[in-house]
């Protein structure tokens, strides 16, 4: 069975406010870390922190790890009069902070209010692949399922304050950066490397770090990355996502062997599906991978998991993947999550007079954040730390 990991990018938070924390630094003051975390200590925003966790087996070492990291990077957030929450752009508006360095210098000069503006806090979930060269067979047959985990995880309904009408706003906030989003069928290893190398020599983005396609080859690991997600507001719901996403590399790596060539979706088309992916989530249609029409979400969804359900079934992880995605469907992803939130609070505090879709004022977004600060560590455990914990990491994207 593959191995899988994730990397989880949390926001630093108030705990009263809600408004970001550029306390990163602080945080990470005095941890060292081993030789094969090193790569990962650098950039992004003060405001956030990064937790990993290590290669896993199955559904509940995954959840633990992830539980585990989530109480390690809160306990360390405590420290300093802050909490830690797993929403995917901050509700509240606020000054974003980059960690001081060369590079990050230099990515705020060259893109500007891209780089300034880009606290966002995705999912990436590793899958162990034998070869690159199956790893660039992966990224062809997955490539037409992916917007389908954006609608899962959307967790980013509001931005600097305000709401945006999209489930995952961190989408579009992370789609401004000239690499990102879907790729074409590459075909072979050699074509891979032929197109990052061509976008290096354009002199467009600093390096190889740069290349943010919604699935990649990692440059440190012998995996592939699928970078899609926003991060879950639940753990266990991010657990869910990363079986899901190893079963659809097993699946394509199955295709492969079966002598099943990948579909040759346009990438115009799934640029589409992921824009709708993160208008709306679950609420409405998604595009399906099949015939790339509008279909209910909730169809699609299920569609997904009987495309992997063989492998899942292998695995002994199908009744729980079932189980898992009947619950997201009916309470809805994180987006939903948020929203209602704001409600309740307006609810607690205008009583009848409340107006459905009114915008949430400053202290309903604090409440959206207190709100979430709570559920991410959920399930979580005062005896977090004694066994060896993912590591805490400087996010490193962008």
């Amino acid at each position: 069975m593959r191995t899988f990991g994730v990397e989880e990018e949390l926001l630093i938070v108030h705990p009263v406010t809600g408004e970001p924390l550029a306390l990163a630094d602080a945080l990470l003051a005095g941890r060292h870390q081993p030789a094969s975390a090193r790569s990962l200590n650098h950039e992004l925003k003060l405001e956030q922190i990064e937790t990993q966790t290590r290669p896993c087996h199955s559904y509940g070492d995954l959840l633990h790890q992830i539980r585990r990291g989530r109480a390690m990077a809160n306990e360390a957030a405590r420290q300093h009069g802050a909490r830690v929450a797993a929403i995917a752009t901050s509700p509240l508006d606020s000054n974003t902070h980059t960690t001081p360095d060369p590079r990050y210098a230099a990515m705020l000069d060259r893109f500007g209010i891209i780089a300034t503006e880009q606290l966002t806090c995705g999912f990436h979930v590793h899958t162990s692949v034998e070869s690159p060269e199956e790893g660039v067979v992966v990224l062809d047959h997955i490539r037409d399922k992916l917007a389908v985990l954006t609608a899962l995880t959307a967790n980013s309904p509001y931005w600097r304050g305000l709401p945006t009408g999209f489930d995952s706003y961190r989408t579009q906030a992370w789609n401004r950066w000239p690499t990102s989003g879907p790729s074409g069928v590459f075909g072979s290893l050699t074509a891979y490397r032929r197109i990052v190398n061509r976008l290096l020599e354009t002199g467009v983005i600093l390096d190889e770090a740069m290349i943010y396609f919604d699935a990649r080859i990692s440059r440190n690991h012998p995996t592939v990355e699928v970078r899609v997600a926003d991060v879950c507001l639940r753990a266990e719901d991010a657990a869910l996502i990363a079986v899901l996403v190893r079963a659809l590399v097993e699946t394509a790596s199955l295709e492969m062997l079966d002598g099943v060539e990948p579909t040759a979706v346009p990438t115009a088309l799934l640029r589409m599906a992921s824009w709708q992916a993160s208008n709306a989530g679950l609420r409405g249609d998604l595009l399906d991978f099949g015939d790339f029409r509008p279909q209910p979400a909730a169809d699609v969804v299920w569609a997904l998991v009987d495309y992997v359900s063989p492998v899942l079934d292998d695995q002994g992880e199908l009744e729980l993947v079932k189980a898992g995605i009947s619950d997201l469907l009916e309470r809805g992803n994180g987006a939903d999550e948020q929203r209602e939130a704001a409600v309740r609070y307006n609810n607690r505090q205008r009583g009848s007079q409340n107006q459905p879709g009114s915008p949430p004022t400053s202290a309903a977004l604090a409440a959206v954040v207190g709100h979430a600060a709570k559920v991410t560590v959920r399930g979580t455990s005062a005896d977090a730390h004694k066994d060896p914990a993912p590591m805490l990491t400087r996010v490193r994207r962008p």
